[in-house]
């Protein structure tokens, strides 16, 4: 595998995660995120009856204008129940959401009235239908409430809920297991003091982060912090017994102590290196079934990795968009290294223009935290110039 171009790299990933997309039904409380599987109707009208729009009063509107006193003979609330019919020449209160009375055609809102012991007088007459929601004005019963293919988001688990459905089919999330390595590596904890040598883990964090963003259901985040052959296998056991895909980040590189490295030799996985920057080491195998994807352990390395190889299979799976990629324009010139993919952490500026952010180190994490796209200059292309056209990935 070694100086594998990118898209060699990939299509290698993508067969190795081909996995049957299936479907599951999950409640609304579990469906924020998921992806519909076919158009969703609605079983009912909606709004379910004729209601009030206001508080106010519910009258027969020929019978009213200004200066029409009424007498009061009752209430509707908003709650179970229908209503008794209104008489001709009364009125009832009523309040936002209660089932308007059969004979009632209007409603006058509290702020139009004046009221005195039992009679409200009305200061402002209203039309026909005016402060009244006719049952299915919204949507009538067998409509498409929601199409197929369709990200729910909480204002689509709302029309659901309304319409009475508690349930909904959604694509299947792919599982994920993310495994972080490496000796130096210590969680973030509030409070606790780093010791000298250590870095703090943001790998396991920021894949976490990543797959579930791409659509993927990340069971487990677990941590190999002292570079141990027999640990490692042992966290790699729990991933393989609740998981379709595996990541890993850190311990795939050339020299000592690279326990992945190891791990993946003694399974058959392939190691060697891509020709892309940053990300060059890459590592790929298959333990007990299930897929293994592993990264390189400096944290941009890991994050561009995983938008490069993994997030577009984890998209597609989960029905996802792919992610946006658009031309825009350089604003200084860019050097790249020959022969190599490298894929430029950048910010969007006004004009459809773009600038790097930081240098093409993977470590400079504050840098990649500030980027909005990632800037791809292909391996054939050594210079660019303020101006010229490249492809961007947005983040």
């Amino acid at each position: 595998m070694a100086h594998t171009s990118v898209d060699e790299h990939a299509a290698l990933i993508r067969s190795l995660v081909a996995l049957p997309t299936t479907t599951e039904t999950v409640d609304l409380w579990s469906a924020l995120g998921r992806v519909t599987v076919a158009p969703i109707l609605s079983p009912v009208d909606l709004p379910l009856f004729r209601n009030s729009q206001m508080d106010g009063f519910a009258v027969r509107s020929a019978e009213v204008s200004a200066g029409t006193s009424l007498p009061i003979v009752g209430e509707v609330a908003a709650s179970p129940g229908e209503p008794a019919p209104l008489e001709p020449g009364t009125t009832v209160r009523i309040m936002t959401g209660a089932m308007v009375p059969a004979g009632a055609d209007a409603v006058i809102p509290v702020e139009d009235t004046t009221v005195v012991g039992g009679t409200v007088t009305i200061h402002r007459a209203r039309s026909l239908g005016e402060y009244v929601r006719d049952r299915g004005s919204d949507t009538r019963e067998g409509d498409e409430l929601l199409p197929a293919g369709l990200r729910l988001a909480s204002r689509h688990l709302a029309v659901l809920a309304a319409a009475g459905i508690a349930r909904v089919e959604v694509r299947t999330r792919l599982r994920a297991v993310v495994i972080s390595t490496g000796a130096e590596l210590t969680r973030p904890e509030h409070g606790v003091a780093i010791l000298p040598g250590q870095i703090y883990d943001s790998n396991s964090v920021a894949l976490d982060a990543a797959a579930r963003a791409a659509g993927a259901d990340v069971t487990h985040a677990l941590f190999n912090g002292n570079d141990e052959s027999s640990e490692l296998r042992g966290a790699m056991l729990v991933a393989s017994s609740d998981a379709d895909l595996i990541l890993t980040s850190g311990g795939i590189s050339m020299g000592e102590h690279e326990v992945v490295r190891d791990f993946l030799g003694e399974i058959g996985g392939a190691i060697g290196h891509i020709a892309m920057q940053p990300g060059g080491p890459q590592a790929t195998g298959t333990f007990a079934g299930v897929p293994i994807v592993s990264f390189p352990g400096n944290p941009v390395s890991t994050q561009i990795s995983f938008e490069v190889f993994v997030a577009p299979i984890l998209r597609e799976y989960a029905g996802l968009p792919a992610a946006v990629r658009v031309s825009r324009e350089l604003t200084v010139d860019v050097r790249s290294i020959p022969g190599k993919r490298q894929f430029l952490r950048g910010r969007t500026v006004g004009g459809g223009r773009v600038e790097p952010v930081a240098g093409p180190s993977s470590h400079l994490v504050a840098g990649m935290a500030a980027s909005d796209v990632l800037i791809d200059v292909p391996e054939t292309t050594t210079e660019l110039k303020a101006g010229d056209t490249v492809e961007t990935i947005e983040l």
